[in-house]
């Protein structure tokens, strides 16, 4: 018998043939993430051995990859697309003191690993991990089982999250589609394309986000920075966004405390083309369009959600830029063991408050805050701004026109050339002008020059963090262009006092 942990979550399946087994294995791949230990319990013949050779052939993305059984050799690892995989079959294994000669202690933090027989390791399994319990069902033929998922320690949300996805998608009419991960961004959530006929739609899947500790004012984080918690945000701009004829995804089906929504598939026609990848101008030039047509209209702070549920668009203040730019402070300097000192941060923040101040006093329009490449599809099908498809826009705020501009011509992915950077800031200046006789292009230059230098700041302190506090330092190829921006916006006069404190307190990437 499998040692339990309190606090686990479970539902039962029941597996009348391969076809559900292979529904099973696809539910588990799509919600497995670095890391993740799965034990596989049950009796001989119960289909432990079926089940892992079935996933990992899911995972590989090649159902003829030889999945042997890891009974003789105790441990058998795959190098997958999406992780290492590790398969062990602790059958053999005469007690848990013959563990750390299967070389466990030195597979890799990111290795998904696949237990079979853990009553074997009795004792030492983690508390966090997830469990598949096998049994047969004779009364209901030969090939039936009888399956338990139950997640243990921190893995137990998830497995009540899986099963509210398989209730959802029963729900909407897409419970036999085909499912394939889709590429996402940086966050928790996770995105799927699901087929089924001629029928295509994108799954989003963003639990509730955990607010994280207090860090100012009793508040988290997210919190003071206004980010999305739940998907209700999301929901109320994409209505806002295509009621003002804009290419934001339509929403078929929503769950909306699970965080769940069906989307329309926009296709995977990029902004930006190459490897690697650079702009495609024609496109760019559509994106910036896209933005001059949404800052021309006198934009609702209010949006619609549901009959009787709206949501109010928070304001892009002082303390949620402030607190951006301070992850530089406490994440990208800390990779040189640097320690700023009281006056020095302090100074830091006086310097960001007096810059950011005309740019706080300009008229707040909507501000959806990731507007670059990787959100961002050509539509050529469709007219005038239609042609650009508005993806992940669920954190934005009221604010300053020229961030999200800002956000397109510094992209923190994709090398920008100056020249093109210039061409099309003046490119939406002149139609601002020729709209607005008011319109103030220096005073917005310099606007657009400041907000660039707060994103670059913070996108640096972002990826520093995701590197050392999420395990994921791909992130870090990106520090010297956005290096790189950081210097061109800070070249700014009005913003020479900030460029004195970056010259002094912060190492440039060559020195990581």
């Amino acid at each position: 018998m499998l040692p339990t942990t309190s606090g686990g979550s479970s539902f039962a399946v029941v597996v009348p043939n391969e076809a559900a087994l292979q529904r099973l294995v696809v539910d588990i791949a799509m919600a497995l993430q670095p890391g993740d230990l799965i034990t596989l319990s049950g009796d001989l013949g119960a289909g432990k051995t079926t089940f892992a050779r079935a996933l990992i052939r899911h995972l590989a993305e090649d159902p003829e990859i030889e999945v042997p059984s890891p009974t003789f050799t105790l441990m058998q690892l795959y190098e997958l697309p999406r992780f290492t995989v590790v398969h062990a079959d602790l059958y053999r294994l005469s007690g848990p003191g013959e563990l750390a000669e299967l070389g466990f202690e030195d597979l890799p933090d990111s290795a998904v690993i696949l237990v079979e027989w853990p009553d074997r390791a009795a004792g030492f399994l983690p508390p966090d991990r997830l469990d598949l319990a096998f049994t047969l069902a004779p009364n209901l033929g030969p090939e039936v089982r009888n399956i338990r998922i139950t997640g243990y320690g921190t893995l137990a949300d998830r497995v009540e999250h899986f099963g509210a996805i398989r209730q959802f998608l029963d729900g909407a009419g897409y419970a036999e589609a085909k499912r394939e991960r889709v590429q996402g961004d940086a966050s928790t959530r996770s995105y799927e394309r699901l087929t089924l006929g001629d029928r295509r739609v994108i799954l989003m899947n963003a639990p509730r986000r955990p607010d994280g500790p207090p860090v100012r004012d009793g508040k988290p984080y997210s919190r003071i920075a206004h980010l999305a918690e739940d998907v209700t945000p999301f929901v109320a701009v994409a209505r806002g966004l295509k009621a003002l004829d804009l290419s934001a995804p339509e929403i078929y089906h929503a769950d909306l405390d699970q965080g769940l929504l069906i989307l329309e598939d926009l296709g995977d026609n990029r902004v930006v083309s190459g490897d690697p990848p650079a702009p495609i101008e024609e496109y760019y030039g559509a994106a910036v369009e896209v933005l001059l047509a949404l800052h021309a209209f006198e934009l609702p702070t209010t949006l619609p959600v549901a009959p009787g549920t709206d949501y109010t668009l928070p304001s892009y203040d002082m303390d949620a830029l402030l607190i951006e730019a301070e992850l530089l402070l406490d994440w990208y300097l800390p990779r040189f063991d640097m320690e700023l000192t009281p006056t020095a941060r302090s100074a830091f923040v006086a310097l960001w408050r007096e810059a950011l101040n005309p740019a706080l006093a300009s008229p707040p329009t909507w501000v959806l805050r990731d507007f670059h490449s990787p959100n961002l599809l050509w539509l050529p099908d469709r007219p005038g701004v239609a042609r650009v498809g508005l993806l992940d826009f669920q954190d934005a705020v009221m604010g300053p026109a020229a961030y999200d501009l800002a956000s397109l011509l510094q992209d923190a992915r994709v090398d920008v050339p100056e020249t093109l950077e210039i061409a099309l800031l003046g490119r939406y200046a002149r139609v601002r002008r020729d709209s607005d006789q008011d319109f103030d292009t220096a005073g917005f230059v310099q606007m657009y020059a400041t907000l660039a230098a707060q994103r670059a700041t913070k996108i640096l302190g972002i990826f520093a963090r995701l590197d050392r506090r999420d395990g994921k330092p791909q992130y870090l190829r990106h520090i010297p262009r956005i290096w790189g921006y950081l210097q061109r916006a800070l070249a700014h006069p009005a913003l020479a006092p900030l460029n004195g404190w970056y010259r002094v307190h912060v190492p440039t990437p060559r020195d990581l």
